[in-house]
């Protein structure tokens, strides 16, 4: 390694915690620090934010990063903030800022202490904040969810399209377009749209090894199905796709009913309870969300551990995005769809009444995911291929991932009818979509062949001794091996390749698969995918789960800011017992080994007690005896009683952030004194009244305590006799 990797390897252990990067991310790393022009397809999961967050850490000036939805700037700030001991570090600039709130998150660009900016690309278009952005250092520009510039994405946003001339206006600086859309024709858009073809290009794989995919017949009895399958997967997080809003509440219904903890989420609740449901399912208060697909972009859970499409979606695109939410942090993720003919011809009647140009793409998009469902072949490689990739279904990683290649259909000898489906895209001249070119072989009349005479050909009907089911099987297999490909800018139409025309010369055995029949179901046991951990302590790990929630619920976070699943896993792996081990814990930095670690540790250092562990060796790392300096300043002036506002303004802090800074100390075992500062502003009736409420309290959630006290005592009052109460009586 030369010396700028050694430093940003430091750099994202420092931030994340991490002691390697995954896949890409380094190159596109470097590449945004040496200021080019960067475009990144990365799917779901792949750590994209990673990409633009660590390089806004490392370099001077501010970040701004361009997002469609303010749920997931919300999302990634908070992440962003927990490994940082500054609020400032990193800011959203949207409509729903108040000005005090404005001026606060000027004033921290200003002095250089925000290194992300996350803005809606309307914010952008306000002249005083273009205004204001030209007068400060900006590192980069980088446009999060880049697909939405493009009418082929499946999320296409006009105001996006507008995007650069706006940043052309802040003056000379690199842009970073990211995407987790990989269609050769979505990406020609936005290179071309951002005016960036000059830009480094990384496609990362599409591959997620750790997803199984699964297709079932959609039956009467879809519900009981799906209830059956999410008590298999007892206590684990969950999202249902349905496509109308009246099938998301009733499905959430029959869920609650069935003893399923569950919401409903779709544009037509009010915004309040979306943000509530939403919340829930991050707090792990609900395992299942039953949703329309607005649900799921702004959200970075990483356990999401199943993902249940009740209706076919309209494109693959989005069935790879949803599916997508499920296992990014690496672990089991089981994709289930439900699959009848019945729903693609409603949504094709739905379309039917678009313009054309848009019902064309629209019915191609459709198409592939018809072939999607009715494939028994290996259903990643089917899924890769769409994407532009290869995929080796025998040796590939994740390659038994399927329930098709775990239940394998009857295959049989297709060479011949290969080389006559061949022939026939050859001498028809490249004219036609799969229907045509099937109805050619089995001999049946349209009006499109009609009006070519192809009716009057020879080789019309010359495949009738097969039906049109068989027929569409094997022209979708022919197309992944390659021998045919599809022309997306004619929507479908099919074109035989070099290597198409070699097999007709040279015909080798092709061994077909027989499509599915989606009319009765077969019962089939459920297979889950994903690797488990298994060599992780499962006692330690729930006990360490339940602490987790109780710390978070205490914090008011997600419990997954406080620490990972992979985290609290390898935990229950290496057993540390002292902050400093914590540090060696994948994904634990030295910020939040110090803001959550001491709980865990000592609850990790009794449980070795109790049950005589051995503990893995390589764990035992001596202790560097550095302590925050904050920390040290603050418990040394409070032994010398002085004021909290001028340890406060001494260290830069505000009195919010010096009474958390207090709240890590107590919290984490040592003792403050603070009874003088106290004694000025409470008198002795009133600390006891506090003192007792806590004692006797469930909860040490400062709302309950304002609920309770009912304006008697304001907000810090309340959290200062908690530190007070927590000090002399935990510690």
């Amino acid at each position: 390694m030369n010396s700028n990797e050694i430093e940003i390897h430091k750099e994202l252990k420092k931030y994340f915690g991490f002691s390697q990067f995954k896949g890409l991310q380094e190159q596109v790393i470097t590449s945004i620090l040496d200021g080019k022009n960067t475009f990144v397809i990365m799917p779901t999961g792949g750590g994209k934010s990673l990409c633009y967050q660590l390089p806004a850490l490392i370099r001077e000036g501010t970040a701004i990063v361009v997002s469609p939805l303010i749920a997931l700037m919300k999302n990634q700030v908070d992440a962003i903030r927990s490994l940082s001991s500054e609020n400032g570090i990193a800011h959203v600039l949207n409509s729903s800022l108040t000005k005090t709130e404005i001026a606060q998150v000027k004033k921290d660009i200003t002095s250089g202490l925000t290194k992300l900016l996350y803005v809606a690309p309307e914010s952008l278009t306000k002249e005083e904040y273009v205004a204001f952005l030209q007068s400060v250092p900006i590192s980069f520009v980088a446009i999060d969810e880049a697909h939405c510039i493009s009418e082929w994405g499946h999320d296409f946003r006009p105001e996006y399209r507008n995007l650069r001339n706006i940043i052309k206006q802040l003056g000379k600086v690199p842009i970073i377009g990211l995407t987790a859309t990989a269609t050769p024709k979505v990406q020609e858009d936005i290179l071309k749209n951002l005016d960036m073809a000059d830009a480094n290009t990384f496609k990362a794989s599409f591959n997620r090894p750790n997803l199984y995919y699964e297709v079932r017949t959609k039956t009467k009895n879809i519900e009981s199905d799906i209830i059956r399958f999410i008590k298999q997967h007892k206590g684990k997080s969950g999202i249902i796709y349905c496509l109308s809003r009246k099938k998301v509440e009733s499905i959430a219904e029959v869920l609650q009913v069935n003893g399923i903890s569950a919401v409903p989420y779709h544009a037509g609740l009010d915004a309040k309870t979306r943000a509530k449901h939403q919340d829930m399912f991050l707090m792990e208060d609900v395992d299942v969300v039953v949703a329309t697909i607005a649900f799921g972009m702004g959200i970075d859970k990483p356990d999401v551990r199943f993902v249940i499409h009740h209706d076919i979606p309209k494109s693959l695109e989005s069935y790879y995005q949803e599916t997508g939410r499920a296992g990014r942090d690496g672990g089991e993720g089981h994709c289930l769809a439900y699959y009848s003919y019945k729903d693609v011809e409603k949504l094709e009647k739905f379309m039917s009444g678009k313009p054309v140009a848009e019902q064309e793409i629209g019915f191609a998009l459709l198409q592939e995911v018809v072939a999607y469902a009715e494939t028994s072949m290996s259903r990643r490689k089917f899924l890769l291929h769409y994407f532009g990739e290869e995929f080796d279904s025998e040796n590939g990683e994740g390659a038994d991932m399927d329930d098709n290649v775990r239940n394998p259909k009857h295959k049989v000898e297709a060479k011949d009818q290969v080389v006559k489906l061949l022939e026939i895209v050859r001498d028809t001249k490249h004219i036609y979509k799969s229907k045509e070119i099937v109805f050619t072989l089995i001999g049946r009349i349209n009006a499109v062949i009609k009006a070519h005479k192809t009716d009057t050909q020879p080789y019309f009907g010359s495949g009738s001794d097969h039906d049109e089911k068989y027929w569409m099987a094997l022209l979708r297999q022919v197309l992944v091996s390659g021998y045919l490909s599809k022309d997306i800018e004619t929507y479908g139409v099919i074109k035989i390749t070099k290597a198409g025309l070699d097999f007709i010369k040279k015909p080798v055995s092709f061994m077909m698969s027989e499509d599915h029949e989606y009319t009765e179901a077969d019962d089939e046991t459920i297979v889950t995918g994903g690797k488990s951990s298994g060599t992780a302590d499962e006692v330690l790990t729930g006990m360490l789960r339940e602490l987790r929630k109780k710390v978070a619920k205490k914090l008011g976070v997600p419990p997954f800011v406080v620490f990972q699943d992979p985290s609290i896993e390898d935990m229950a792996l290496k057993y540390p017992i002292t902050i400093q081990e914590l540090y060696n814990i994948h994904g634990v930095g030295e910020g939040k080994a110090k803001k959550y670690g001491s709980e865990f540790v000592a609850l990790i250092s009794r449980y070795v007690e109790d049950n005589d562990i051995i503990r893995p060796d390589d764990l035992v790392v001596k202790s560097t005896g550095v302590n925050s300096a904050n920390k040290l300043y603050i418990i040394q002036n409070i032994d010398r009683k002085l004021s909290l506002n001028d340890i406060a303004s001494a260290k830069g802090l505000s009195m919010d952030a010096l009474i958390k800074e207090m709240e890590q100390i107590v919290y984490s075992g040592t003792k403050l004194n603070i009874k003088y500062w106290l004694d000025d502003i409470l008198d002795d009736d009133q600390q006891e009244e506090i003192h007792d409420y806590f004692m006797e309290s469930e909860s040490d959630k400062i709302e309950d305590a304002l609920k309770e006290f009912d304006g008697d005592y304001d907000i810090d009052e309340l959290r200062l006799m908690r530190i007070k109460f927590i000090s002399e009586v935990a510690n």
